[in-house]
This record gives structure tokens, C-alpha cells and sequence, in this order.
């Protein structure tokens, strides 16, 4: 079912890092998610309240711009 909040997201698993973009265009960086729970949001139903409940008050996140994120600026969140 398509999400009317999250328009796409990336898990890395190296990185533990978890890239949502929502439908407004703003896109957010969480850190240190661990991947079955990535596994879990994808798996979801509804991506946004799995998002709601299990990511978006549990890990430390940045808005991320126009530019990637250094590994080094992702290990200090």
C-alpha cells in the first residue's frame, strides 16, 4: 500500500543509517537503525505508523540538503 507520508526510503546497512524522504520533499538521516527493524518498516503496512511508532521518536536523526553526508557527521548524531 503506498504511503500518503513517506514518498521513499534507503536503508544502509553498513552504515545503520536509514534515509526517508516524505511526500513534503524534506529528507531526514536516522542513525544506528538496527536492520530488522529496517527490514520491519519495509515490511510494514502502513509505513507511516511503523515509522511513527518504532523510528521516528527512538533514533537520532539530521534534515539532510543538497549534499551527502559524510560517514564522520553520521557517527556524531
Amino acid at each position: 500500500m503506498p504511503s500518503t507520508v513517506i514518498r521513499h526510503f534507503d536503508y544502509q546497512p553498513e552504515l545503520h543509517a536509514l534515509d526517508v524522504t516524505f511526500v513534503s520533499g524534506r529528507r531526514y538521516r536516522y542513525a544506528g537503525v538496527p536492520e530488522d527493524i529496517a527490514r520491519a518498516f519495509r515490511e510494514a503496512f502502513s509505513k507511516g505508523r511503523y515509522f511513527n511508532a518504532h523510528i521516528r521518536d527512538d533514533f537520532p536523526y539530521i534534515e539532510l540538503q543538497d549534499r551527502a553526508v559524510t560517514e564522520e557527521e553520521l557517527w556524531q548524531l
